[in-house]
């Protein structure tokens, strides 16, 4: 797969996404999309959504995969799973424009889950091969949490929050394994015999 710019790849992929199906005459505001870091919060967009990492976790549930063979009698190492999990949040100076993005944001990615190679390569053209995507799913946050992660960002009032995580997000290694050898033509196997006691 991707190698370690496939996280910012994938962040840029999701503003895409609803970019791309964003239709003007739906709301009586210009949307923005951005990716944002914790800073971002404290002066938000008039109105759009935002993009949040706030958590990335190894899978480890994929986290034994096979060596995969290269050319040259080598091998790469496996690859590295992750989970990306992500807050969407819905920002507008009225709260029923809010709501409006919110419910769109959500009927958004719940209609097109799946970030395909052209957006996952969006800003890093051959990231990603042709047959790999990643998959966007509902996270299960509670309420306490996702104040919780409101607090530590930033002192500013909550704002509608969606939590998402990315799966399928594969890191490969750009180190190879060592060379594999001649392959083995012909197997020895030596019986030890016992001495017998003085």
């Amino acid at each position: 797969m991707a190698d370690y710019r496939a996280v910012a790849a994938v962040s840029e992929a999701v503003t895409e996404l609803l970019r791309g199906h964003y239709r003007p005459e739906d709301f009586d505001n210009e949307l923005e999309f951005r990716v944002y870091g914790a800073r971002d919060f404290a002066q938000p967009m008039a109105a759009g959504v935002s993009v949040f990492l706030y958590r990335i976790f190894p899978n480890g549930l994929k986290r034994i995969q096979p060596i995969r063979p290269l050319p040259a009698d080598s091998q790469q190492r496996s690859q590295l799973p992750l989970d990306l999990h992500f807050l969407l949040t819905a920002w507008a100076g009225d709260a029923s424009l809010q709501h409006t993005i919110a419910g769109w944001m959500m009927r958004t990615v719940e209609d097109l889950p799946t970030l395909p190679t052209g957006l996952l390569n969006h800003r890093h053209p051959g990231l990603f091969r042709a047959d790999e995507s990643v998959t966007l799913l509902p996270a299960e946050l509670s309420t306490e949490e996702l104040f919780r992660i409101w607090e530590v960002i930033v002192n500013h009032a909550y704002q509608v929050s969606v939590p998402y995580v990315a799966r399928g997000v594969k890191i490969d290694s750009p180190l190879p394994l060592s060379a594999t050898g001649e392959p083995v033509r012909e197997r020895v196997l030596e019986m030890g015999t016992k001495e017998a006691a003085p």
